[in-house]
């Protein structure tokens, strides 16, 4: 499956990310690498607690920087 990264570099410089198709699906970095993998663990993170709380039955063992498409 393919995420969407929205990306924002703020004026301090840093970049903050969300996934709006993951909700709470939130973060930040001092790169737009880090901020790339950083999104990549809260996405993982957001699905896997989900799949814990019975919200979703998918199996997200791994979830690939290449299928984040950064807008």
């Amino acid at each position: 499956m393919e995420y969407t990264a929205i990306i924002e570099k703020t004026p301090n410089g840093w970049y903050i990310a969300q996934c709006e198709q993951v909700p709470g699906a939130l973060t930040q970095g001092k790169t737009l690498e880090e901020v790339q993998e950083n999104l990549k663990e809260a996405i993982f993170l957001v699905l896997e607690s989900e799949k814990e709380l019975g919200i979703r039955s998918e199996d997200y063992n791994e979830i690939p920087v290449d299928n984040l498409i950064a807008v």
